[in-house]
């Protein structure tokens, strides 16, 4: 049985409505304000004793006039290495980009997935960079590591920290 998390704003104001419906209602308002967007879905989880919390992200970027979030948070028991923990997290942000990639493709928005992975070979995550590159890629969708993975390495950094 899929189990149901809570969508919130970056203020804390609990979504009602299913992702995908406020998702559509933000593409379309923010279209006939005239904004031009660009979608970001990164993860990023961190180990906390026995629990390791998890926190998706989906950054809407108006070009030119800043951007808003929504965030959802998870916790799970379950001990995993490295490589294993940011292939999860990859699979949960593939998991929004799919609910939600046809409705940013109905309306033009462009979508990248986001992996808190370092490029960076002598960083431990790097293990993971191959898969999760192929994974994301193989589903259809751009991807960002570190640097330039900001939706993860920064916005859903900040949750779970």
């Amino acid at each position: 049985m899929e189990q149901q998390y809570q969508w919130r704003r970056l203020n804390g104001d609990v979504i009602v409505n299913d992702i995908e419906d406020e998702v559509r209602s933000v593409v379309l308002t923010e279209k006939e304000k005239g904004n031009t967007l660009k979608v970001c879905i990164g993860t990023d989880s961190q180990v906390k004793g026995i629990e390791t919390e998890i926190a998706t992200v989906i950054v809407f970027i108006r070009k030119g006039k800043g951007g808003f979030m929504y965030i959802r948070n998870e916790t799970i028991i379950q001990k995993m290495g490295i490589k294993e923990r940011m292939l999860l997290e990859v699979a949960k942000s593939i998991e929004v980009a799919y609910a939600l990639c046809n409705i940013f493709t109905m309306y033009g928005v462009d979508m990248e997935v986001h992996a808190d992975i370092n490029t960076n070979p002598s960083f431990k995550s790097n293990d993971a960079l191959k898969e999760a590159m192929g994974y994301i890629q193989g589903m259809g969708f751009a991807f960002k590591a570190k640097p330039e993975a900001f939706a993860s390495s920064s916005c859903a950094n900040k949750i779970v920290h």
